[in-house]
């Protein structure tokens, strides 16, 4: 099987939108540039939804499209699911500003 590809426009990003359904066990890549990452889907990643690039510790920086979007509520292991179960946004929240690398 292929892998399914995912949008990463950052070299920095820790997650990527996949470009469709990612079952549990398939491989995804992620390009950006010459720059390729891939890691296995560990649960099933909806067409659209952010699937970690790697691992993130809790309180860990989520970056997406070169910035960052959140924060980790609890451990996020590459290839898992990442959405607002496992992720805190920190956008718009006057208690956080400039607390996001």
């Amino acid at each position: 099987m292929d892998p399914v590809r995912a949008i990463r426009l950052d070299p920095q990003d820790t997650v990527a939108a996949v470009l469709a359904d990612a079952p549990a066990g398939v491989e995804i890549a992620a390009e950006c540039g010459d720059d390729l990452r891939t890691v296995t889907a560990v649960e099933e990643i909806p067409f659209g939804f952010k699937v970690a690039l790697e691992d993130v510790v809790e309180g860990g920086t989520v970056r997406k499209y070169g910035a960052p979007i959140g924060r980790a509520s609890q451990p996020i292991k590459a290839g898992q699911l990442v959405h607002i179960h496992n992720l805190e946004g920190i956008r718009g929240r006057g208690d956080l500003a400039g607390t996001a690398e």
